[in-house]
């Protein structure tokens, strides 16, 4: 039975429940900016090219979660570019300044942080070279330094990016979540899941991924130290996985089975919940 993810796993697309649906879509297409996909109905998807990085799906039935819940921390969506990057950002500055928190060089890459109108955590972000990263004793080297937004803009947003900000591809790298607590997380992130754990933050946050990336899922308890499982709220929706074959959602399956974690196995994906309810999805490409 495999323990590990294969080291071409990658993220799918964070699914949102949301109030309305209307403003989350000009949020997301007009602000970020990514492209509307599909509209079906109560369920919208949007993304760059043919990947899709988030979808919406209408739920004015259901209120937001209280504070200190788990949940989602953010979506963080990843650019190809450095001038890629600084065409959203500008245009989240333009269409909605206020939703900016702040930024950061991490050393491995260098974030920008919002919170879109209905209280979810968004980053958008690009990476360092891989060479560029620094392991120490099995641990990724990451840093919070400040990083000025307008000194970003100034060196890498052009002409043609101000005219056309959707430009290059963009797709999520990675996903934060916040839980209760992290020695949970880590038994069911990296001892059932199979990620490789990259990182412990002081003990408050727990980074993870497959194939030596920073992460590709991350665990914090800075608002939610103590939450029990979540009840259906606005918000997170589901996290979808990407594993490269079959063959590796088959060692999954066979491995969740193993520690009795309930799951749903249509043949082609895999769903199940962690500690907290937040839903996971595991498919192959199409």
């Amino acid at each position: 039975m495999g323990e590990k993810l294969a080291a071409d796993t990658a993220m799918g697309a964070v699914t949102l429940k949301v109030g309305d649906l209307d403003g989350m879509i000009r949020y997301y297409a007009e602000a970020v900016p990514l492209r509307l996909l599909a509209h079906d109905g109560p369920t919208a998807v949007l993304g760059r090219g043919t990947t899709p990085v988030v979808i919406l799906e209408h739920a004015p039935e259901l209120r937001h979660a209280a504070a200190g819940s788990a949940g989602l921390f953010h979506t963080a969506i990843l650019f190809e570019t450095e001038a890629a990057l600084a065409a959203a950002v500008y245009s989240v500055a333009t269409h909605a300044p206020g939703t900016f928190t702040g930024s950061s060089d991490h050393l491995v890459s260098k974030a920008f942080y919002f919170t879109d109108p209905e209280g979810n955590g968004v980053e958008l972000y690009w990476d360092r070279d891989r060479a560029q990263w620094s392991w120490v004793h099995g641990q990724v080297e990451m840093d919070t330094i400040f990083l000025d937004p307008n000194a970003f803009l100034r060196e890498h947003l052009t002409e043609r990016a101000v005219a056309e900000p959707a430009i290059g591809g963009a797709k999520v790298g990675h996903v934060h979540l916040s839980v209760g607590d992290l020695e949970t997380a880590r038994a069911f992130y990296v001892d059932r899941l199979g990620f490789d754990a990259t990182l412990d933050y002081h003990g408050s946050a727990l980074f993870v991924s497959a194939g030596g990336y920073h992460h590709h899922m991350a665990m914090n308890v800075w608002n939610s130290r103590g939450a029990g499982r979540r009840r259906p709220t606005l918000g997170l929706g589901q996290v979808d996985i990407r594993v490269p074959g079959a063959d590796d959602l088959g060692a999954l399956a066979e491995r969740m089975r193993h520690y009795r974690v309930p799951l749903a196995d249509d043949g082609t994906a895999l769903a199940f919940e962690d500690p907290w309810a937040n839903i996971l999805r595991v498919t192959v490409p199409e």
